[in-house]
């Protein structure tokens, strides 16, 4: 039987709503009082759906106007955001969506999109009242707008009845679930750059060097999840530039890079357990941080604190930020749990032979190589040549009502060969030897409107790290976040990412003060600032420094569908000046930006998004001001139900590399670009999906940025000549 499109499905829930609510209010009672009044809510909003005025919910994820929303305009290569794992989780949620109605605070807290109160509101209207009927039912929760649902409606499920309730054979499941896709995805610079041209000699006569591999990028990834039950998947990947070759003897297997997981949950006392490849995030991410992490953006005040959400599968494509092996979660009692996990993995290193008989160490590495890149005769000499063991474990206890929650943590990780980076001051304090065991502990306490949080930690050297932070709403209408930080220069911790400035939670000293105000329905202002110093020296800044950071944002939301908002920030901090002093001379540089945005959708089929952004860049005393725009317009159709195309024009004008600006672009599922625009010039793409049945769907991107006043692009290996690059991406995904 037909329920007559979207509108019709809606007023069926609320007809179920209104049927499954009746009993209660025949009896009476409290639940009687406050089920009347989310009813009367759903009624309301199917009254004016049936008029006209329907509720968009969308059927897929806004990640690139979700992008916006939260994050402050990137102003730097620093910003320290796994944009990949934290798009993945996004995804992840929108495939397996939290169901409200079992969700945890923490769980809750990961979506980032939910204030403290909201959580603590939604909590007590289930306790008061029992499971939600039906999505609307949040309407006649205290602090629910129509813009926050709109927002977590991707992420978010109201089921009645737990679906793992009476679970059969898991393999069963595993077959018949839903969820299940295979992605194949392909990418390349149409242009020649000399990396992938033929075998050369430099002048010297020996031979140059060059991309061992192909310009194309591949990647093909498979999982099956289904929330609260279970997650297999795996993934492998091959980089432009890199092999397709199978060398036992060299540790390649065709693709450069594989990760595979196996993660079941809640199967009695055993909440997780995980094989293969997974991330863990415990406390406020301090020494275990899963990557899904924001940090300073134009959301001020929820992105501030981390969640405890523990142990959760891995399934992007960074070469660094997982563990591999095992991890299980266990229900000591109800209200304590524990978690033990260890990995073992290799990782890319430069090992080096000590000159000097008088050194410590032998054969030592520099540092771990991060990029993932294996495509020329060096980058392949340093891949997995240090091997990485890491042990350790958690407990938590979370009181009764969910408000109180106290935790330790314990990781030591070693090294088959030592650290020892290179003989400069500012690496004085880094990292030295071949093993580090942390500690800590952390807490998080919910009173009325008010949530205290934070995470202590030690590491082997001695060195202390600490996070401490309060939310408050103060009223319904404003909220403040504070954060205090302290990283000791000899503070060291692999895997953590708590909130900073800098990318690694080192040598920084920090206070951080967000606030909220919605002065009036449909507007929001939203403004942090963040005061920080680096007691020791730092690469490229050769003294103790210091400097803030700033953003306010107004917020105007015209309609349901439009959303309009300016920001402007300033980030001043110190580097090195350029000059021939035989002392280093750090002075303040101050970037300032400018941000429009704009977002319509005036047609059902039909977005529109246009993007204003500048900024200025100055060095003290160093000369005049430099600055840097873009103007970029998107539009969105879709012209057929099967197919969906997106295109942007942008025009960019920056004085220098320092003036470079960044920008979001939508990109295939599961991907995401940010391009860096320098020089003149414009950049356009154009991105369609195809549905071609119920089961395939194809995505083609054609991206191109045209450069005035330029005869190449970019340097060494990847030198362009001429004055344009055009990349292709298509993307095939298969349901099953």
């Amino acid at each position: 039987m037909k329920r007559g499109g979207v509108r019709g499905g809606w007023l069926w829930l609320g007809l179920q709503s209104v049927a499954r609510a009746l009993p209660a209010v025949l009896t009476g009672g409290l639940r009687t009082e406050v089920r009347a009044t989310a009813i009367a809510a759903t009624l309301l909003l199917l009254a004016g759906s049936a008029s006209g005025q329907e509720y968009p919910r969308p059927p897929v994820p806004d990640l690139d106007r979700l992008t916006q929303e939260l994050f402050a305009e990137i102003q730097s290569d620093e910003s320290g955001v796994a944009y990949e794992d934290l798009y993945e989780t996004l995804l992840l949620y929108y495939q397996t969506p939290l169901n409200l109605n079992l969700a945890s605070r923490d769980e809750l807290r990961s979506l980032l999109l939910l204030s403290e109160t909201q959580i603590t509101h939604l909590l007590e209207h289930r306790q008061r009242t029992g499971p939600l009927l039906s999505f609307y039912e949040l309407q006649s929760v205290e602090g629910f707008d129509l813009r926050t649902i709109y927002r977590i409606a991707p992420f978010v499920a109201v089921l009645t009845s737990d679906p793992n309730a009476a679970r059969g054979n898991l393999w069963q499941r595993i077959a018949h679930e839903e969820n299940n896709a295979l992605f194949l995805r392909y990418e390349r610079t149409v242009q020649g750059r000399p990396g992938y041209g033929p075998a050369d000699t430099t002048s010297t006569g020996r031979p140059a060097t060059r991309y061992l591999g192909s310009p194309d990028k591949l990647l093909l990834r498979y999982r099956v999840s289904r929330s609260r039950d279970f997650s297999l998947g795996f993934t492998a990947e091959k980089d432009a530039g890199e092999q397709l070759v199978w060398d036992p003897g060299t540790r390649r297997y065709g693709a450069d890079f594989y990760s595979a997981h196996f993660v079941v949950q809640e199967r009695g006392r055993l909440k997780t357990l995980a094989l293969g490849d997974y991330q863990l995030q415990f406390g406020q991410g301090l020494l275990l941080s899963s990557g899904f992490v924001v940090g300073k953006g134009a959301e001020t005040i929820t992105t501030v604190r981390r969640s405890s959400v523990g142990v959760r599968p891995y399934a992007s494509v960074l070469e660094n930020s997982f563990f591999r092996g095992a991890a299980a979660t266990v229900a000591v009692t109800p209200t304590v749990r524990a978690t033990v996990f260890g990995s073992r993995k290799r990782v890319d290193a430069s090992l080096q032979q000590a000159q000097d008989s008088l050194t410590d160490f032998r054969e030592f590495t520099s540092g771990l190589q991060l990029s993932g890149f294996h495509r020329t005769p060096t980058e392949l000499a340093n891949r997995e040549v240090l091997r990485e063991t890491v042990l350790g474990g958690h407990a938590q206890y979370t009181s009764p009502d969910g408000d109180l929650q106290i935790g330790a943590t314990a990781v030591n990780t070693q090294f088959d060969k030592p650290l020892q980076r290179r003989d400069e001051l500012y690496n004085k304090y880094e990292l030295r030897g071949d093993r580090n065991l942390a500690l800590g502990v952390h807490y998080s306490y919910v009173w009325r409107n008010l949530l205290l949080f934070g995470e202590t930690a030690r590491s082997a050297g001695g060195g202390l790290g600490t996070v401490n932070g309060l939310l408050a709403s103060l009223s319904p209408a404003v909220d403040i976040a504070v954060l205090q930080r302290h990283y000791a220069r000899n503070f060291h911790t692999l895997y953590g990412n708590a909130f900073g400035e800098n990318t690694r939670n080192i040598n920084e000293n920090g206070l951080y003060v967000g606030l909220k105000v919605r002065p009036a329905p449909r507007w929001e202002a939203s403004a942090y600032y963040d005061r920080f110093s680096f007691p020791w020296l730092r690469y490229q800044v050769g003294a103790p420094s210091a400097g803030h950071d700033w953003l306010v944002r107004l917020t105007f939301s015209p309609s349901k569908t439009s959303l309009l908002y300016a920001q402007i920030r300033q980030r001043t901090k110190a580097y090195d000046a350029d000059t021939l002093r035989a002392v280093p001379l750090p002075v303040p540089t101050q970037r300032r930006s400018l941000l429009l945005f704009y977002d319509t959708s005036p047609l059902p089929q039909l977005s529109l998004r246009t993007r204003v952004q500048g900024s200025r860049y100055r060095e003290d005393g160093g000369g005049p001001a430099r600055h840097g725009y873009v103007l970029a317009q998107d539009v969105t159709v879709q012209p057929l139900r099967r197919l969906r195309l997106s295109a942007r024009y942008a025009l960019f004008d920056t004085d220098d590399y320092d003036t470079r600006q960044y920008v979001f672009e939508q990109d295939v599922l599961y991907a995401f670009s940010i391009p860096v625009l320098a020089g003149q010039g414009t950049r356009t793409y154009v991105l369609a999906q195809f549905d071609v049945n119920r089961h395939l769907t194809l995505w083609l991107r054609y991206a191109d940025t045209h450069y005035r006043h330029q005869d190449t692009i970019g340097s060494g290996l990847d030198e362009i000549q001429g004055n344009r690059r055009s990349d292709v991406k298509a993307q095939l995904r298969y349901r099953f």
